[in-house]
């Protein structure tokens, strides 16, 4: 298996924070809060473990937390989908996984149901573990846009470079795009009111959007969301 220094793995899960969030749309609210990110392990092989930024797709048909819970299935190791879930919650992933093994027995019918019951169990609480609610299991072909494949085909490859040249381009085109829109507003007569909240519609996205990108590629949290904790009682 192709082993990738510490820092590259550092840059990668870095680089894909920033690329879901530049890449997915509009992703900064107007209360400044920047989604949380996380990354989770993908089994590679009989047994061998890659850390790689998964929360995009970790609750389709296709993606990687039901790839491993299948081979889990087939090959009768639970251990292929632990890394997915926190320790306190390996009891419940194991009866799960327990119950369908004996249930798959039964038939092709009772088979079907008993991974379909297995997966859901294994991506709701995986997704409970990242704060993401479970809203059922996605089919298979969803399209992720471009981070998130770029991200993990960058760690197959051994390689981030293809990843750093769609996202600095994707975030020189998105602050240039902000910018604009703040700068050709930005002057207007003070008793034009509405030309005034023409600005300010334009001046508080591109704030929040340089904000949000800061934030998610250093980890800081901006005074935004600092303001917004200080108001949560």
């Amino acid at each position: 298996m192709l082993k990738l220094k510490t820092g590259n793995l550092q840059l990668a899960n870095m680089l894909l924070a920033v690329g879901v969030l530049v890449l997915a749309g509009p992703v900064f609210g107007p209360d400044g809060v920047v989604p949380v990110l996380a990354s989770d392990a993908l089994g590679l092989g009989a047994g061998s473990l890659l850390l790689l930024g998964a929360f995009g797709h970790c609750d389709t048909l296709d993606g990687p937390v039901i790839g491993l819970a299948r081979k889990a299935l087939e090959t009768g190791n639970v251990n292929l989908v632990l890394p997915w879930v926190p320790p306190e919650d390996e009891p419940e992933i194991r009866h799960a996984f327990e119950h369908a093994a004996a249930v798959r027995k039964l038939g092709a019918a009772a088979r079907e149901l008993a991974d379909k019951h297995f997966f859901e169990t294994l991506v709701r609480i995986h997704r409970a573990s990242e704060g993401a609610p479970y809203t059922g299991l996605k089919a298979a072909g969803l399209d992720l846009g471009p981070a998130v494949p770029a991200a993990d085909k960058a760690l197959e490859d051994g390689s981030i470079d293809k990843v750093v040249t769609l996202l600095t381009d994707a975030v020189r085109e998105g602050v240039h795009r902000h910018f604009h829109a703040a700068y050709h507003r930005r002057k207007f007569d003070a008793n034009d009111v509405a030309a005034g909240r023409d600005y300010v519609a334009a001046y508080v996205p591109y704030v929040h959007y340089v904000e949000g990108l800061w934030d998610a590629a250093t980890g800081a949290r901006g005074h935004h969301a600092e303001h917004a904790t200080q108001h949560v009682h």
